[in-house]
């Protein structure tokens, strides 16, 4: 079987892909990729079948060695890529880009120049050792195949399908610098436990990423609160992923691949899945502006 070998990694790289559905009822969450359409769209410009499992960089900042002939490509936060041939020849390569690596390429992942996590697939898929049916890393639960360490051989599986019937894949539109992320959410289910006033502070004010942010949720804060209009507890409850939920300090935290399957804060909103996605690509110190648009 062909493989890569991990020659050098930064924290919090991980396999995912599609995660294990259907464990909620035993208290276990989906998890797989955090932004889905980046790891749909690296698997599509492989030829992968959508349930092959990729390599998910925290930052980027990844070198990897083949020992055969492997057809790569990077999607996601934009990083730099560089191709190094087994006879020393190095040549420059880009995100969105097939790259074809022979036996003894190296393939280096820059430090993504924005944006969170940049998505590694390779054709065929990675085939690590599936955990209840995926092949994904579950932060909160501490489950499936363990986070990617210097040593580690991925080897390369037979999930490969069909190529794309295009030439090219264009790549999703960037945030501008400087300018807040957008992010469209459906009120509800829990938006009667606030005051009336809750769409005006969710949507009207800048929300900023607080350091304390992962794989299970996007902690934010801001100049104004949410207020609750209900006292007492709420019942613990099913949450999806994309819901804001609100602890009593009235700052939502957005709940991403790994979160728990149930909350006891009140959930004023979830977003949209193409959302999720760019919330999944936030650093700490972004800023965020809420849409309701249902």
């Amino acid at each position: 079987m062909s493989a890569l070998t991990v020659v050098q990694v930064g924290p919090g790289t991980s396999v995912q892909d599609l995660g294990r559905a259907g464990f909620s009822d035993t208290g276990l969450g989906t998890a797989g990729a955090a932004d889905r359409g980046a790891a749909a769209l690296a698997n599509r410009l492989v030829g992968n079948r959508p349930e092959a499992a990729v390599l998910e960089a925290l930052l980027g900042s990844v070198t990897l060695r083949s020992d055969a002939h492997v057809v790569a490509a990077v999607t996601g936060a934009p990083c730099p890529v560089t191709l190094e041939r087994a006879d020393g020849r190095v040549r420059g390569a880009a995100a969105y880009e097939v790259l074809t690596l022979a036996p003894g390429d190296v393939l280096r992942i820059g430090t993504a120049t924005a944006g969170l996590r940049s998505y590694l697939a390779v054709r065929g898929g990675l085939a690590v050792e599936p955990v209840l049916g995926s092949r994904s890393w579950d932060s909160l639960a501490r489950l499936g195949p363990p986070p990617v360490a210097v040593g580690d051989l991925l080897p390369v599986g037979d999930a490969a399908g069909s190529w794309p019937l295009v030439d090219a894949v264009a790549p999703p539109l960037l945030p501008v610098p400087g300018e807040p992320v957008v992010l469209e959410a459906v009120a509800g289910p829990r938006d009667d436990w606030f005051t009336p006033e809750w769409r005006t502070v969710l949507t009207d004010q800048d929300h900023h990423v607080t350091p304390d942010s992962d794989r299970v949720g996007v902690r934010t804060t801001a100049a104004r609160p949410l207020v609750r209009a209900v006292a007492g507890e709420l019942p613990s409850e099913g949450v999806e992923t994309g819901s804001l939920q609100v602890p009593p300090e009235g700052h939502p935290v957005l709940f991403l691949a790994d979160h728990p399957v149930t909350g006891g804060y009140p959930v004023v909103a979830v977003l949209t899945p193409a959302a999720v996605d760019r919330a999944a690509q936030l650093r700490p110190g972004d800023a965020v502006r809420f849409r309701v648009v249902g």
